[in-house]
């Protein structure tokens, strides 16, 4: 468990935007997490994304990791964001490009 932590950590912590999702961002695998896909792609955002179906511990070490029951989840700059309506409710109001700029994420 901790080398599953410690892994989904550095992915965190070394990339300004990650996206851990169902599927990948060429084929997503659950409507959330293509939306979730889409709204990152309309901002212009570059994100990485992590497939949590390719690896069961990722899968669950994800949901652990945070203490949030699912996927997809969104993390900027090492900080937690939330899934994909709390994305959906910060992209509609303009909040998640805002957080976007704060956080010094080229958009």
């Amino acid at each position: 468990m901790t080398d599953i932590h410690t892994q989904i950590d550095t992915t965190v912590k070394s990339n300004d935007v990650v996206l851990f999702m169902k599927g990948n961002v060429d084929m997503p695998q659950c409507g959330f997490s293509g939306r979730s896909v889409q709204i990152l792609q309309h901002l212009g955002v570059p994100f990485k994304d992590v497939n949590v179906l390719a690896d069961d511990a990722i899968r669950q070490g994800i949901k652990d990791y945070t203490n949030w029951p699912t996927v997809p989840q969104l993390y900027v700059k090492g900080e937690f964001v939330g899934g994909a309506d709390i994305m959906m409710e910060m992209f509609q109001s303009g909040e998640l490009k805002q957080l976007m700029a704060d956080k010094g994420v080229v958009v």
